[in-house]
């Protein structure tokens, strides 16, 4: 009521202002004056079945906008100017199903005010789709190599336009883009590393983006999170050595990854990022009985786990055989580390910490397990490119 009131004295100050006479003092004859702003409003006053995909756009010949305020339910809608002030127009989609109040003061050559006030309504959603997950959670803590992973609760036709719907804002300003995994799913890759020690946002303006036919979205998603220490740990399976970065310290310890006697116990190569992390795990052999023959079996408790695959790839304190150590390959598929290096790095790891395996003939791209976050391991110019990695 307060904001109708004020635009209402602002029409009619406008008003005031027009009537004024353009003469002079003196007996001279008066010069005619310049003729007031005209705005105009797109969608126009009264319509009531608005595409929520489109935008509101104001625009003024004769002058100059002053003020644009569009509302909905009394929230302000985001929007920007043209270089010139004489556009005016909505940054994001509209909400389908819901009224919208638009006020435009605008100026002449000669400072008198032009005021102009329209309501509409926008088309109700004849479908709906929603985000039905965000990775990483809101206020986490996350390393330099975390992702931003969109999921959403129905297939998505038109990506392009969900894809502009998608700001991503760094305190640090790190570049980054968005990639297609699926046609439910698309993940969030900065161009280098996070920059450590910086807050994150990630909006979704998804409130009546146009998913597919008669499909939109009905609200917006926002989500802040940390981006912590900077981790890079690089782990050779030649030298037998794990090197960690730690916000510029440099730790070195003595390892043993994957003994290579089968696919399964060799250690995959690439760029992983760590997922969780646990005191103790249960270890089994995924495909080997007790008393099958021939076979490697194994069931043991490992402790400070740090997983870094989907397949079962963990950094943890060996179990025994410290011998190997710097010196020989006899895990089933980890990289053991001795009980000190195991307590360094289980405690400063993070979910999406850096961590390069090197010196293996298996690759981790290649891996076929569903929800492996391969996303380092393609170069920037293929990220950027549509359709499978």
């Amino acid at each position: 009521m307060r904001n109708r009131r004020l635009f209402a004295g602002l029409a009619i100050a406008a008003a005031t202002v027009a009537l004024t006479p353009a003469c002079s003092g003196g007996g001279r004859k008066a010069t005619s004056a310049a003729a007031d702003a005209e705005i105009t409003i797109k969608p126009a006053d009264g319509r009531r079945t608005v595409r929520p995909d489109r935008s509101v756009e104001v625009t003024v010949s004769g002058g100059r906008l002053d003020e644009v305020d569009v509302r909905q339910d009394g929230t302000t809608t985001p929007g920007a100017f043209g270089a010139d002030r004489r556009s005016w127009r909505t940054m994001w989609t509209l909400r389908p199903g819901v009224w919208y109040q638009v006020k435009a003061l605008a100026r002449n050559s000669e400072g008198r005010v032009t005021a102009v006030m329209s309501r509409f309504r926008t088309a109700p959603a004849a479908h709906r789709i929603g985000i039905a997950d965000v990775t990483p959670q809101a206020g986490e803590k996350v390393g330099v190599g975390m992702p931003i992973i969109v999921t959403f609760d129905g297939p998505v036709g038109d990506r392009a336009e969900v894809t502009r719907a998608l700001e991503v804002k760094a305190d640090k300003g790190d570049e980054g883009a968005w990639h297609w995994t699926s046609d439910r799913q698309v993940v969030y890759r900065t161009h280098r590393y996070w920059q450590p020690h910086q807050n994150v946002v990630f909006t979704a303006h998804l409130a009546g983006v146009r998913a597919a036919k008669g499909v939109y979205g009905t609200a917006d998603v926002t989500r802040t999170f940390a981006i912590g220490a900077s981790n890079i740990t690089v782990a050779d399976a030649r030298t037998h050595r794990m090197r960690v970065d730690h916000d510029g310290l440099v730790r070195t310890f003595r390892i043993s990854m994957g003994k290579g006697t089968t696919r399964e116990y060799t250690t995959t190569s690439g760029i992983h990022l760590t997922r969780e992390k646990k005191p103790v795990v249960q270890m089994e052999s995924p495909n080997c009985k007790p008393d099958q023959p021939d076979c490697d079996y194994y069931k043991e408790n490992v402790h400070l786990a740090v997983r870094i695959s989907m397949g079962g790839e963990y950094v943890h304190q060996s179990v025994g055989e410290y011998d190997a150590l710097g010196h020989r390959n006899a895990s089933h598929g980890c990289v053991r580390t001795s009980p000190a290096g195991a307590r360094y790095f289980f405690g400063i790891a993070q979910r999406g910490d850096i961590v390069k395996i090197t010196g293996t003939s298996r690759r981790f791209v290649d891996e076929p397990n569903d929800g492996d976050w391969k996303y380092w391991n393609y170069s920037w110019s293929d990220w950027l490119k549509d359709g499978d990695l």
